[in-house]
C-alpha cells in the first residue's frame, strides 16, 4: 500500500494554519486536517490536569507517530501544527522521517498576529511573536505563503498547485538534513 501524502503546515500561532487547512480540504477532498491542538484534545482527556496528574511524556510524540499510522495506511493528511522547539523537531523528523512530505511555511506579519491574538481571545497575548524566535529559523520549505497578503483560498490555491506540479518535494528532507547536524552539536 502506498503511503499517503502529508501536507505540513509550519507557522506560528494564529497564522492561519487551522483556516487555511479548511481551504486545502475543499480543493483537495482525499485530504483530511488534523490538527495538533485536537490532538491535545484527546490528551487532555486523558489527563487530571488539574491535579498535575499528566502523561509525562510530550503530546506531538504521539500526535507525529499517529500522522505515520494513517499515512501507513494510505491516509492523505494536512498538519496544522508548530514546530517550537528542538524536541518537537526531534519528534517530527524521527517520526516521519520516511514519508512522503510536502512542507509549507505560513507566515503572517507580526502587526496582524498581534491583531489575530486579540481577536480571538483564546490565545496567550504575545504567543506568536515569542514563537518566531524558533518557528521558521531552521525550516527549508517547499513553498511559502503569506496569510496576511494573500486570501486564504489563493493561499490554498498555491499550495495545491505546488503540490501537483512536476518539482520535486525536498523541503522535508533539506530541513531534516540541517536538524540531524545541528542536533549532534547540540548532544
Amino acid at each position: 500500500m502506498e503511503k499517503g501524502m502529508i501536507i505540513v503546515l509550519n507557522g506560528v500561532s494564529s497564522s492561519g494554519k487551522s483556516t487555511l487547512a479548511k481551504e486545502i480540504t475543499k480543493l483537495l477532498p482525499d485530504f483530511f486536517a488534523f490538527s495538533v491542538d485536537d490532538y491535545d484534545l484527546v490528551i487532555e482527556k486523558m489527563e487530571d490536569r488539574d491535579n498535575e496528574r499528566l502523561i509525562p511524556v510530550e503530546t506531538e510524540y504521539f500526535y507525529y507517530r499517529n500522522v505515520a499510522m494513517f499515512s501507513d495506511r494510505g491516509i492523505n493528511l494536512i498538519l496544522d501544527q508548530i514546530l517550537h522547539d528542538p524536541l518537537t523537531l526531534k519528534n517530527f523528523y524521527s517520526a516521519l522521517n520516511n514519508y512522503p512530505i510536502f512542507f509549507v511555511g505560513v507566515h503572517c506579519p507580526v502587526d496582524e498576529l498581534k491583531r489575530r491574538e486579540q481577536y480571538r481571545e483564546d490565545r496567550r497575548i504575545g504567543q506568536a511573536i515569542s514563537q518566531l524566535n524558533f518557528v521558521h529559523q531552521q525550516e527549508f520549505y517547499d513553498v511559502e505563503i503569506n496569510t496576511s497578503t494573500n486570501s486564504m483560498i489563493e493561499c490554498a490555491k498555491e499550495i495545491v498547485d505546488r503540490l501537483e506540479s512536476i518539482t520535486p518535494l525536498v523541503g522535508f528532507k533539506k530541513s531534516l538534513e540541517k536538524f540531524e547536524s545541528s542536533w549532534d552539536r547540540m548532544n
